[in-house]
């Protein structure tokens, strides 16, 4: 099971017979706007000191991470898998000015089957993508891949500690993690970890209560 975008994903499986792709393409359908069109805050905190260059954002979801970077002036291409919610993306992009529309591209790909090319990128941003284990280390792997010298991977994920909560995460304890699994899946070698925290932040759970829970923020550069 992967979740991504800018929550989380899917808390149910719709129906085994669908691929992921069908999945997500379904649930962009099912609204008009599936999420705020703002940017991750822990994405504008992080890489708002970083200087722009060239960036993969994945699971870009209706394009508001990669429409802020561009409007930082990054070269963004936004990733995702459902075709659906990038067409929104790139509408969006051509509404925020010609400056952004040029400076993103949209590529729709799973991660699973697709590699990005190696060193390729100043910046991998990587919002609530969460996959078991196996398919964790090899997919982050690609990513970390991906980072060219002096470049930066930023991952943020829901926190192993919010299954303790009231706010709704699906119950699969394995597609959670630290950043020191993340650490550990990467290799220390060839990184400098710049931020490794479980960051709380407010969220309402399904009754109305403010309930506190985490994300796992961990922050990268090549060296």
């Amino acid at each position: 099971m992967t979740t991504h975008s800018h929550e989380h994903g899917p808390g149910h499986d719709t129906g085994a017979e669908l691929t992921d792709r069908e999945r997500w393409d379904t649930r962009y359908r099912e609204k008009s706007s599936l999420w705020s069109g703002k940017p991750n805050p822990t994405l504008v905190a992080e890489a708002g000191e970083l200087t722009p260059g060239t960036a993969l954002e994945v699971g870009a979801g209706e394009g508001a991470d990669a429409i802020w970077l561009a409007r930082q002036g990054w070269r963004v291409t936004g990733l995702d898998i459902s075709a659906v919610a990038l067409e929104r993306a790139e509408a969006h992009a051509r509404e925020a000015g010609a400056p952004v529309a040029e400076r993103t591209a949209w590529l729709c790909a799973d991660l699973l089957e697709w590699a990005p090319p190696e060193r390729a990128y100043d910046l991998v941003a990587v919002h609530f993508l969460h996959l078991n284990p196996a398919k964790r280390r090899l997919v982050y792997g690609k990513l970390g891949d991906a980072v060219a010298a002096g470049g930066t991977l930023l991952v943020v994920a829901h926190h192993p500690s919010d299954l303790q909560t009231t706010v709704p995460r699906p119950p699969l304890p394995e597609v959670f993690f630290t950043g020191d699994d993340l650490a550990a899946d990467l290799g220390a070698d060839g990184w400098e970890i710049v931020t490794n925290v479980a960051a709380p932040r407010k969220a309402a759970d399904p009754d109305g209560n403010q309930v506190t829970v985490h994300d796992t923020v961990f922050r990268a550069r090549r060296r």
